[in-house]
């Protein structure tokens, strides 16, 4: 089967996603280095001081699936897993992961907030200018902050933001035909 945008992503099925999303966490890695086990999503919100929660579940599940998500679509897939739930619910529980460390809130610019469960590593994105899909990038410099900037103003750098912009291939294709 294929999936969107599949020439990023590849055919990972969907619950491959969870698997990934579980490796790439910091915390998900030191729990398997002491357990032996990949962590189960219960075990990461209890290990993050968060109380297990069906939205929180739902919410953790649908982000463990890859992508760059807005909220829009996150609550729409979320009411699909648990029937009912408040836009309200989603901004609080993604808080809540984005403040734990399980989840990654991105902003390019002109675009909503989107949600990822990629978190705990130093990567960067690449947005198309057309149809808005993002994709990740590992950074090509090596450790965070990536970038020195010519002054820090007396802060304390710990990360930088990079956002590429372009064309994906579908929307190269697209233009190509016109």
């Amino acid at each position: 089967m294929r999936y969107p945008h599949s020439e990023i992503l590849g055919t990972v099925a969907p619950a491959t996603y969870l698997v990934l999303f579980l490796n790439r966490s910091k915390l998900a890695a030191e729990m398997e280095v002491m357990s032996g086990e990949t962590p189960t999503p219960t075990e990461l919100l209890r290990a993050h001081g968060l109380r297990v929660t069906k939205p929180r579940l739902a919410v953790l599940g649908i982000l463990s699936r890859g992508g760059h998500l807005e909220v829009d679509e996150i609550t729409r897939q979320a009411r699909e897993d648990l029937n009912s739930v408040s836009t309200q619910a989603i901004y609080d529980v993604l808080a809540a992961l984005a403040r734990a460390g399980l989840a990654r809130r991105i902003e390019p610019a002109g675009s909503p907030a989107r949600y990822e469960a990629r978190t705990g590593d130093n990567h960067h994105h690449i947005v198309c200018r057309a149809c808005g899909v993002i994709a990740d990038v590992d950074c090509a410099v090596g450790s965070a902050p990536c970038l020195d900037p010519s002054q820090t103003h007396g802060f304390e750098l710990d990360e930088a933001e990079v956002t590429y912009w372009g064309l994906c291939p579908a929307c190269r294709a697209l233009a190509a035909q016109d």
